[in-house]
């Protein structure tokens, strides 16, 4: 799997250095980083496994079959038989790829699938374990995923969402946050990222953030974010990648806001493409990708393959980001001293020591998603891959 390998060869010009190649068995930070927008399906799909290999063919490099709150109550049975019909069929099409989770409702349906697929569970990298606790439920289900791992000897991985009201209210959010970092700790080999259900949290207080609006201006909410990525995200060999909340709109309505889109990076590309970003309430997404990646968060949760443009293109590098990030990581290579480099481009100071875990972690989100050519920006990407939409459509 590489990300943008559906662009053509002319495509090349983008790139400084263009993304690297990964698959199932790398290690599990690069996976980690290499979610990207990971789309969600609900598993009573009757073509999930062509919907999967076109929507990979179309850049989605992490998919979910689920069968939590995408099915009735009713069709969980019936989901299960087609989940694992369509994924063994998927198996024997040899498509390369992308990353399959199953989001499950209970354990128990982690080991029915594991024995109703038998030796096409190689088709999974893992499963998503929604309403996470860090009590008999939370272990039983990574239990269940360390099991089914260590019996087949697949690199299967757990996705804890975090979206119960433990971890809404105030008065118990940092004693759970703690014990769910506790409890991942002890399993740390089988959890691959941490995942927020931003809907059920707002849920709680019966809210629900507008298409012009991000998670991160829902006050409550973004206390919610900040106090996962502070106790989850930390960079001191305890933490996990956490992935971005789940973008709900794939269409606009009435605004009352304008556009969160600025005009001059559109002015040399498709005069209807921030129109069109715009009509379909992508600049809503576009904006909460950036707080998102602002505060430590990446990746993202999204219902339509459309929005995984609009992340993976500001998930690629940029020239000046790369610069500096290596011109750091060079330098505490060569004596680990520390000190004060002035950028690449002469607009602000490096500090090795302080900024070198942000360098180490950009290198990494570089080797994944590329690094844009010197010049070249979000928009640059975005337009591509968009125009590389239709012509495959057509």
């Amino acid at each position: 799997m590489r990300y943008f390998s559906y662009l053509p060869g002319s495509a090349d010009a983008l790139f400084h250095r263009r993304p690297v190649a990964f698959t199932q068995d790398s290690p599990p930070e690069t996976l980690a980083m290499a979610l990207g927008a990971t789309l969600y399906s609900p598993a009573v799909r009757p073509r999930l496994a062509e919907d999967i290999v076109r929507c990979h063919a179309e850049g989605v490099m992490s998919m979910v079959g689920c069968l939590e709150d995408s099915i009735r109550d009713r069709e969980v049975d019936e989901a299960e038989l087609n989940l694992a019909s369509q994924l063994r069929r998927l198996a024997r099409m040899e498509a390369g790829g992308p990353l399959v989770f199953v989001r499950v409702r209970n354990p128990d349906q982690i080991y029915r699938l594991a024995d109703r697929l038998g030796d096409d569970l190689r088709i999974l990298s893992g499963f998503v374990l929604p309403k996470f606790r860090p009590d008999e439920s939370g272990q039983a289900g990574l239990k269940a995923v360390r099991e089914i791992a260590d019996g087949s000897g697949l690199p299967l991985y757990a996705m804890p969402v975090l979206e119960t009201p433990e971890i809404a209210y105030a008065e118990t959010r940092m004693p759970t946050l703690l014990a769910v970092r506790d409890m991942l700790e002890s399993n740390r080999d089988r959890v691959l990222a941490v995942r927020v259900g931003a809907t059920d949290l707002s849920s709680i207080y019966a809210l629900r953030r507008t298409a012009e609006l991000t998670a991160w201006d829902v006050n409550v909410v973004a206390g919610i974010l900040t106090d996962i990525v502070n106790v989850l995200a930390r960079r001191d060999g305890r933490g996990y990648e956490v992935t971005g909340p789940v973008w709900e709109y794939f269409s606009g309505g009435e605004r009352v806001l304008k556009p969160q889109l600025r005009v001059t990076p559109f002015e040399d590309h498709d005069p209807m493409l921030r129109s069109k970003l715009v009509r379909q309430a992508l600049d809503g997404l576009i904006r909460e990708i950036v707080l998102d990646k602002a505060n430590g968060i990446v990746g993202k949760t999204v219902i339509h393959p459309s929005h995984a443009a609009a992340v993976h293109a500001l998930s690629v590098v940029s020239h000046e980001e790369y610069c500096d990030a290596r011109a750091i990581c060079d330098d505490y290579a060569g004596d680990g001293g520390g000190g004060v480099l002035r950028s690449v481009y002469m607009n602000k100071m490096n500090e090795v020591k302080p900024h070198l875990s942000w360098a180490e972690r950009t290198l990494v989100r570089a080797d994944i998603f590329g690094v844009a050519a010197e010049g070249l920006g979000f928009v640059d990407f975005l337009d591509a891959s968009v125009s590389s939409s239709r012509e495959h459509v057509a």
